[in-house]
């Protein structure tokens, strides 16, 4: 008897076999957002034209940075609106979000239309963001939630990689080899972002619901045996969580880095010369090796049985990485960009995978993924803005690659001082 009822728990933590289905679906609707915010960085050149919309070195960083804004004005309201309409209702509405958004994007004729267009898409991804973690940690155990959730966010190294690698085929002039930035047809690549969009809506309408009662994987939630009160979660309580914070602060400071760097080094690599394809192409190399590095980092958290070591150790490389971005030419762009894949990979699924540990109560899982996904937009609005800034008035992209190594150092810091295992 003894024996059985060691077991137990084991079997009540078995991952339910459609959950990997729902991880399917989950994934799906995820990616219309990376994809569709990814869709900026190979057209910069081209939107920057004098003869299209003639965007200065500033508003380059605002249209890649605007599509943020309403993902950290939403972060916290997110889980309310997650308990008032369910998960599958918001996830749906944030797709069909980014499919109108982009839709509008490409029947723009002034740089005000553009902006608005980027804004309801970003509307979209704020949602998915909180949601789609959140959907997963209801179907799938916390000692084996590691894998789906690095799977799950590979999801932006996947969009983006697409997108920057079709972004310029698909806006491509007749005459590529003699065609100049401003001859791209940009609007090809909005109307594939919503077009995906609309196929990522039905995928995920048909497909996800919720787990049946012998489906549930969050056994923890029943560890006590006393049930805990069904009386409404307290947002100052859950928000008074200094280690959640820390992780927010951690997950800003990271997205920060890395979007300023992902936004604007095509254009790099285009003042080297380089064609738009191949610029982009090589530019998608760090988002490429992410797309296996985000859960091959997650396995190993899970078989560490540590978070801090798998967000602390990879920060640490980032930030000496940060000292030659921009110093790099030949072979070693290409090097050096594999490398910055390999160690950004692991962080983000993995600091989303501890933010339902630090949480008091599995009720509280929500509001835990809204303060991180404040923390993930708010990082995606400033990186972009803050790097072109520095850029326009330094004149100099090295310097402006050198200001992201102190918030390197600052996400390491909030990592390693958050109590998570």
């Amino acid at each position: 008897m003894n024996q059985q009822a060691a077991t137990m728990p084991k079997e009540e933590l078995k991952t339910p076999g459609y959950a990997w289905v729902v991880l399917f679906a989950v994934y799906m609707a995820s990616l219309a957002a990376p994809l569709n915010l990814f869709k900026v960085p190979p057209m910069l050149t081209t939107l920057a034209d004098p003869s299209v919309f003639n965007l200065s070195q500033g508003n380059q960083g605002y249209l890649m940075s605007v599509f943020s804004i309403m993902g950290f004005i939403l972060a916290i309201p997110a889980g309310f609106i997650l308990k008032r309409f369910g998960i599958k209702m918001t996830v749906l509405c944030a797709v069909a979000a980014i499919m109108i958004g982009s839709a509008l994007g490409a029947l723009s004729h002034t740089v005000a239309q553009l902006f608005v267009g980027r804004f309801i898409e970003g509307a979209g991804m704020g949602l998915i963001m909180v949601a789609a973690p959140l959907a997963i940690s209801l179907w799938f155990p916390a000692d084996r939630r590691g894998l789906p959730m690095g799977l799950w966010a590979s999801c932006i190294g996947v969009g983006s990689v697409a997108m920057l690698i079709i972004g310029p085929i698909l806006a491509a002039p007749d005459q590529v080899a003699t065609a100049a930035a401003k001859d791209y047809h940009w609007q090809a690549v909005w109307w594939a972002g919503a077009i995906f969009a609309a196929a990522a809506f039905v995928v995920f309408a048909a497909l996800f619901r919720l787990p049946k009662h012998g489906e549930l994987a969050e056994a923890p939630a029943q560890v006590s045996s006393k049930p805990e009160p069904d009386e409404p979660v307290s947002l100052t309580k859950a928000m008074a969580n200094h280690n959640l914070w820390l992780l927010s602060l951690e997950f800003l400071c990271f997205n920060l880095v890395i979007m300023a760097l992902s936004t604007f080094y095509p254009v790099f690599l285009e003042g080297l010369q380089y064609s738009k394809e191949r610029a982009s192409f090589i530019a998608s190399l760090i988002w490429m090796v992410a797309i296996f590095s985000s859960p091959l980092g997650s396995y190993i958290s899970d078989r560490m049985r540590s978070r801090k070591m798998v967000i602390v150790a990879p920060f640490i490389v980032i930030a000496l990485l940060f000292l030659v971005p921009f110093s790099v030419a030949g072979w070693m762009i290409s090097a050096y960009l594999i490398v910055l894949g390999l160690f950004m990979g692991p962080i983000a699924p993995v600091t989303l995978a501890a933010v339902p540990e630090v949480m008091k109560s599995p009720r509280e899982i929500g509001i835990g993924m809204g303060v991180a996904a404040l923390g993930q937009n708010l990082g995606m609005f400033i990186g972009p803005v803050l790097f072109s800034q520095i850029w326009q008035a330094s004149g100099s992209l090295a310097t402006a690659g050198f200001w992201m190594i102190p918030l390197c150092v600052l996400g390491i810091i909030c990592g390693w001082v958050a109590k998570i295992r």
